[in-house]
């Protein structure tokens, strides 16, 4: 017989069904008794976490390629975006303050094995999606600022696992910080750049009010429609792993949950770090925009990738007016642009990682150490990226560019299939008096605005499908091919409303299953759905 007090062996790979994140979980003190700001300062700190993924090297392209293209119009699209973001991630932060959960356990609990292994499988798949624009971006932002070539700085990439693991030895709250601090690098950057270009800020303003041309099919500008690039921005900016890990940081403050009037106050705090730092990442994918309609000539940035961008913030022939461009001669603006972006990546090295936990123990009940997730992430979301390089090493540099830029781009369609299958159980289950109690149930407005945004967001997402497809067919697509990706993209549509159908399933029959227990405990006979 084995010694009590002898250490239980770690293995890399161990079952896990406890607390979400445990290692961070309600390790954060927050002192009651104290003034306003200083109680959201001590609650500041899992929204900036959850804003990373709104802000990430995904959304620049798209968002400035619309300001080039149809200068404010699309300005709406982002406000819009953003509204929604904070209502989705309100409901997944008190998801998880309220029921001790984060959504993927929430989901298991409610839901069968096999369709919690299904979940897991799509969900990665999104993340390694994000994973894959995160590389390019700090692969182009190195080979930008220090000459490495590309297939060398994809691989070094892989080496910000080292920087997970100093991180995972100074302490929740300090982890915060670092990431409040990369937002704010990005933010100046970007609002040096615009405060330059001296922008229409009546036209900004004129731009928030949507109109009947913001979603329109024409005109076409280089291949963009005001449609495609509202699909566009709006895919960029909802992404279903931030559901996953804000319900899950949103557990870190210490709370007494026997204590109602604790839990609202953490609700309260937690919606207003949420709100605020949503509100940073509005602003920076606001920039974006206006960079693209203020920062350039119209029509000047004839390659949107990441190397066009820099290119076009140090060639003075594509800069808008005479501040910058004398600004542009030294090399300042396109050496922002890549710091921006490096900064944008490490950010999502943190993020990214802890979501990746965060499903694979609520889903599949697994755990390994964090460094061991961003590894295995980051060498599966290399490979594309490297096949990428390999294949266009011969062609020219803009070919090049172009490739990469495609690659990310398309990659961002998993995060379309996975969406639906984080907003609709998080709205349900938020719904519930059964799961959130009387008092933290989602009230009428709530339940109205969003039902509008679920349904409004799968549609758009499944309206943009087939042309998601046709993209990886290249620029120059045949009607056959045209053909062959609308067939795909319907029998992929088809599949994620039939597991729609079996997730709603499973959620009402678990939710029945939980009913009929606690109408069968007397302590429990006052709750009902």
């Amino acid at each position: 017989m084995k010694d009590q007090n002898t250490p239980r062996k770690h293995h890399l790979i161990e079952y896990a069904n406890g607390k979400s994140l445990e290692e961070i979980n309600g390790t954060v003190e927050v002192p009651k008794g104290r003034g306003f700001w200083r109680t959201l300062f001590m609650y500041s700190g899992p929204g900036a976490l959850v804003a990373v993924g709104y802000m990430d090297p995904g959304n620049w392209s798209t968002s400035i390629t619309g300001g080039q293209n149809f200068q404010y119009l699309l300005m709406s699209v982002i406000l819009m975006s953003s509204l929604i973001a904070m209502l989705l991630q309100y409901m997944a932060a008190k998801l998880g303050i309220v029921s001790q959960m984060d959504l993927a356990q929430a989901i298991r609990a409610r839901t069968s094995k096999s369709l919690g292994v299904v979940l897991w499988i799509l969900t990665e798949l999104a993340i390694m999606a994000t994973d894959i624009a995160e590389v390019i971006g700090a692969a182009i932002a190195l080979y930008l600022l220090f000459h490495i070539p590309l297939v060398y700085a994809v691989f070094i990439t892989v080496f910000d696992v080292l920087l997970l693991l100093l991180l995972t030895k100074v302490g929740f709250r300090k982890i915060e910080a670092i990431v409040v601090c990369l937002i704010l690098v990005i933010l100046f950057v970007f609002v040096y750049q615009v405060a330059l270009s001296n922008p229409n800020w009546a036209a900004v303003i004129g731009g928030l009010v949507p109109t009947g041309e913001t979603f329109s099919s024409s005109p076409s500008v280089g291949g963009m429609t005001p449609i495609s690039g509202a699909l566009g921005i709006i895919g960029a900016t909802v992404m279903p792993h931030n559901l996953y890990l804000h319900s899950a940081v949103s557990q870190s403050r210490k709370i007494d949950h026997n204590d109602e009037e604790d839990v609202a106050r953490t609700v309260r705090f937690s919606t207003w770090d949420s709100n605020i730092q949503l509100s940073f990442a509005f602003v920076v994918n606001s920039l974006l925009l206006i960079m693209g309609v203020a920062v350039f000539k119209t029509g000047a940035v004839k390659d949107p990738s990441f190397f066009g961008l820099f290119e076009a913030l140090s060639n003075t022939s594509t800069l808008s007016n005479g501040v910058l461009i004398g600004v542009a001669k030294s090399g300042v603006l396109s050496v922002l642009f890549a710091v921006a972006l490096l900064a944008s990546g490490q950010n999502s090295t943190i993020t990214g990682t802890l979501t990746g936990q965060v499903i694979m123990e609520g889903f599949v009940h697994m755990r390994m150490p964090l460094w061991l997730r961003r590894l295995v992430t980051r060498l599966i979301s290399v490979i594309p990226v490297l096949i990428c390089v390999a294949i266009t090493g011969r062609e020219t540099p803009i070919q090049q560019h172009e490739a990469l830029n495609n690659l990310m781009n398309n990659s961002q369609v998993f995060l379309a299939f996975a969406l639906p299958f984080s907003m609709l159980p998080l709205l349900m289950m938020t719904n519930s008096r059964l799961e959130m109690g009387h008092r933290f149930k989602n009230n009428f407005l709530v339940k109205l605005f969003g039902w509008i945004s679920v349904i409004a967001l799968t549609f758009l997402n499944m309206k943009g499908l087939p042309g998601s497809i046709a993209g990886f067919y290249g620029d120059n697509i045949t009607a056959a091919q045209t053909h062959q990706a609308n067939i795909i993209a319907y029998i992929l549509i088809a599949a994620v409303l039939a597991l729609l159908v079996w997730t709603v399933y499973d959620l009402y029959k678990g939710n029945q299953r939980l009913a009929a227990k606690l109408a069968a405990e007397p302590s429990n006979n006052d709750v009902a759905d």
